[in-house]
């Protein structure tokens, strides 16, 4: 079975992980100790009801507030595919962790309270899952026990949303009405809402198509480690790391960037024996027909199409850091597995989140403002464009002072 990443966003209380507790709950994915410790929590806290985003609440501190503050991952699966679901934060505050959760995500889910419709904060992370292009979402409208069951209600905020959202790059959204608390929507088809004749939750998450997500075209394959065994075996010399585009096979042609030097691929190894065809996401040790000087940060790719090598990119990012991002800040940006040294070269301009429109002068960049700068690096990385390749396009810059991650960054084309 395939796996589908999934990453909540929205603002405050619009029931992420109520909703990511029912959707555990209703599909018959935790264990008996676990509801029960749920339900004892919830009696001690004096709740008339069983809180299901306790499921997903661990830290003390956001049970004690009832907010999610860190990225919290739950699995289950279902007899049509596996899911991974990251929890995120609505508070402003901890934008950087959506962003963390948002980044490696195949599926959004922007949850919405129909009480108060769209807010900053769900417009805010509907522009982040835009920018790192989180190819499918769903806009999924929660709470609609709380204003009858809508269906104009429901036709407003979807209205405002499609809207906000053709301002956007967004290629495929749904919109679901739904009541994490109540079920309805979630995981079977509600009978409080006859007007609505579309697929519960659960239906649209098991069916969404993902298989022309990847990049199986553009190959690119990442050093991590340089595996030399000291176990006799001195004549071995693989390259471990994991598959971020295209597809390896052993006979292929490639070069070793940034040295530009080619070699043809001898055999794909892991811990089960040797591949014949190796594809993403897959972790892999790749061995070369030649004894090449390889060492971590450097990347495979086809000798006829290979990622552009600059030390001058042109990015979107988001700023997390109290202090403000300026022209001429250093940092440290990593990049794949390279690392080096950036200073920023100019601030284009910064994004308005409720309208999407461009400050072109705005001094800095401040805590959680998205905007696009230039940088210069002092060492080339292979990169692509974000829209290529989401490995390849993507970057943190980190504050070598606190060793703080302060911004997360996409390449523009």
């Amino acid at each position: 079975m395939d796996i589908l990443r999934i990453a909540t966003a929205g603002s405050v209380d619009d029931g992420k992980s109520t909703l990511i507790g029912r959707l555990l709950y209703d599909s018959k994915s935790i264990f008996t100790d676990q509801l029960e410790a749920v339900e004892r929590t919830s009696v001690q806290r004096g709740d008339d009801y069983t809180d299901l985003a306790l499921l997903t609440d661990g830290l003390r501190a956001e049970r004690e507030q009832g907010i999610t503050i860190d990225v919290a991952y739950r699995y289950f699966s279902t007899p049509r595919r596996k899911f991974i679901i990251a929890d995120t934060p609505g508070h402003i505050q901890y934008t950087r962790n959506m962003v963390t959760g948002a980044s490696t995500a195949d599926l959004a889910i922007i949850l919405v309270d129909a009480r108060k419709g769209l807010l900053e904060q769900s417009r805010r992370h509907a522009t982040l899952v835009s920018l790192l292009r989180v190819p499918h979402v769903v806009l999924a409208i929660n709470k609609m026990d709380l204003v009858d069951w809508s269906e104009e209600v429901y036709n407003t905020i979807r209205d405002e949303f499609v809207d906000f959202a053709s301002k956007l790059d967004f290629a495929d959204v749904a919109t679901i009405p739904l009541s994490a608390l109540k079920g309805d929507n979630v995981v079977e088809r509600s009978t409080h809402m006859d007007w609505y004749h579309g697929a519960s939750l659960l239906h649209h998450l098991e069916n969404v198509y993902i298989a022309s997500d990847r990049n199986l075209v553009d190959v690119r394959f990442p050093v991590q480690y340089v595996i030399r065994p000291q176990n006799g075996r001195g004549d071995y010399r693989g390259l471990a790391g994991q598959i971020i585009g295209g597809v390896l096979r052993p006979g292929d042609e490639v070069v070793v960037l940034p040295s530009g030097l080619p070699s043809r691929i001898k055999s794909i190894d892991t811990a089960d024996g040797e591949l014949q065809e190796a594809y993403p996401p897959m972790s892999v040790t790749v061995r070369l027909e030649d004894e090449l000087d390889i060492s971590r940060g450097d990347m495979i790719s086809r000798p006829n199409n290979q990622p552009t090598p600059t030390q001058d990119l042109d990015a979107m990012v988001c700023w997390m850091d109290s202090t403000p991002l300026a022209v001429g800040g250093k940092y440290v940006i990593k990049h794949t597995t390279r690392s080096a040294r950036a200073m920023v070269k100019d601030i284009m301009y910064e994004l308005d989140i409720n309208t999407l429109h461009r400050d072109l002068s705005p001094g800095a960049l401040r805590l959680n403002s998205i905007g696009r700068i230039r940088l210069r690096t002092t060492q080339p990385l292979m990169a692509d464009a974000y829209q290529r390749n989401r490995q390849t396009g993507s970057f943190i810059l980190v504050d070598e002072a606190t060793n703080h991650t302060v911004a997360a960054g996409v390449i523009a084309s």
